[in-house]
């Protein structure tokens, strides 16, 4: 069965980083876009950032361009995500997703994904 198990999240200061970690098991990893939702309570589950399963692609949401940064490791079966000036308005509960590609493409739809993690708390104070 496909695993996706995140990690990284925690507490931090507004103006801080965080970086989140998630390894994958039970797919072709290389095949599979890979992305972070995140959802606050009360909220939909919006995208975050993606990356395509080439690495040549990538997504990112307007409130978070400049700030993080997505990336993968195809051999580690890992794709991570780098946070940077958080804000108390990233506080959510950040989940790594993952959607068969057959072509260097990366979706931003939440529908289009297939797998999903457990989800990482990420908390920041102002």
């Amino acid at each position: 069965q496909v695993q996706l198990v995140e990690s990284g999240g925690g507490l931090v200061q507004a103006g801080g980083s965080l970086r989140l970690s998630c390894a994958a098991s039970g797919l072709t990893f290389r095949y599979y876009a890979m992305g972070w939702f995140r959802q606050a309570p009360g909220k939909e589950r919006d995208i975050v950032a993606a990356i395509s399963w080439s690495g040549g692609s990538t997504y990112y949401a307007d409130s978070v361009k400049g700030r993080f940064t997505i990336s993968r490791d195809n051999a580690k079966n890992t794709v991570y995500l780098q946070m940077n000036s958080l804000k108390p308005e990233d506080t959510a509960v950040y989940y790594c997703t993952a959607h068969r590609s057959y072509s260097d493409y990366v979706s931003p739809y939440v529908n289009d994904y297939d797998y999903w993690g457990q989800g990482t708390q990420v908390t920041v104070s102002s």
